[in-house]
């Protein structure tokens, strides 16, 4: 496997679309939305297996103080091979230092987020007014 991990990818909408639907994320269903959000990101990271679109990930930052880490996806088949890790692993330096990197994990996300440092901030409560119903 010779996986190759950017932060300067081109995306095409269709490969997008299917790493969404594959891990059965709501956003799958507003393509052209979901485009334009992965454009706008502080970051995005994608990586690849032969030119394969297998894992992507993006952030949203002040640039400065605050990071959010709002999608990390890896094609089903890939999982739990260290892709996911890797890609956070470029993210995460990318914002060493900052004063927080937040994300909202759920079900086996949590676990996977632990073992790469993340815990629950206190006696903080996740809110949301979300349009998904996947969650």
């Amino acid at each position: 496997m010779s996986i190759d991990i950017s932060l300067n990818d081109t995306l095409a909408q269709s490969e997008v679309i299917d790493i969404y639907r594959a891990n059965v994320w709501s956003a799958a269903d507003k393509p052209e939305k979901l485009m334009a959000a992965l454009k706008a990101s502080h970051s995005l990271v994608t990586a690849r297996d032969c030119g394969k679109l297998i894992g992507l990930g993006n952030a949203i930052s002040d640039g400065h103080l605050v990071v959010y880490y709002p999608h990390l996806l890896v094609l089903p088949e890939y999982q739990g091979q260290g892709v996911g890790k890797e890609l956070m692993r470029v993210m995460q330096q990318r914002y060493q230092g900052f004063h927080q990197q937040m994300l909202t994990a759920d079900g086996d996300a949590v676990g996977f987020y632990q073992a790469l440092g993340f815990t629950r901030a206190g006696k903080t409560e996740p809110m949301w007014v979300y349009a998904g119903n996947d969650h």
